[in-house]
């Protein structure tokens, strides 16, 4: 799965910004239970995100962006799309290990639509994406 794999508006297309390979290879396994039609791509850190989202011509429907990553971590990456005007209306879900407060609040004060801890089990992930492609993308 690819952002650019299909340009078909009907299709879901999320992106996930983690730098752990592992939690990418559970997201997309998730995602592939609950939808098998959706478009889907990773980035392994902040940078590689922007640089993905400046060359693709089929834009995420949705990000999913986790807090700590080297070169550039989530709340600059956050930062970031929301003062760029093609990309700023892109919603962004925090999916992230943290439960702290203040990051929280000030993600949201960033322009995050919401903010996850990343569920442990394989059922809660399922059941956070499906509440979460329902809230936001009404796919």
């Amino acid at each position: 799965m690819n952002m650019n794999a299909n340009i078909n508006r009907d299709i879901a297309t999320l992106l996930l910004v983690d730098d752990d390979p592992d939690d990418q290879e559970f997201f997309k396994l998730a995602l592939q239970t609950i939808r098998g039609e959706i478009t889907f791509a990773a980035a392994g850190n902040g940078q590689e995100a922007f640089d993905l989202l400046r060359t693709q011509a089929c834009l995420p429907d949705l990000i999913f962006l986790d807090m700590n990553m080297p070169l550039m971590n989530g709340l600059t990456f956050l930062e970031k799309i929301k003062a760029t005007t093609d990309l700023k209306h892109i919603p962004v879900i925090i999916y992230t290990t943290s439960d702290e407060k203040q990051e929280m609040i000030l993600a949201k004060s960033l322009g995050a639509v919401d903010f996850v801890t990343k569920p442990t089990r394989f059922d809660d992930l399922c059941q956070l994406l499906q509440e979460k492609l329902y809230l936001h993308v009404n796919a």
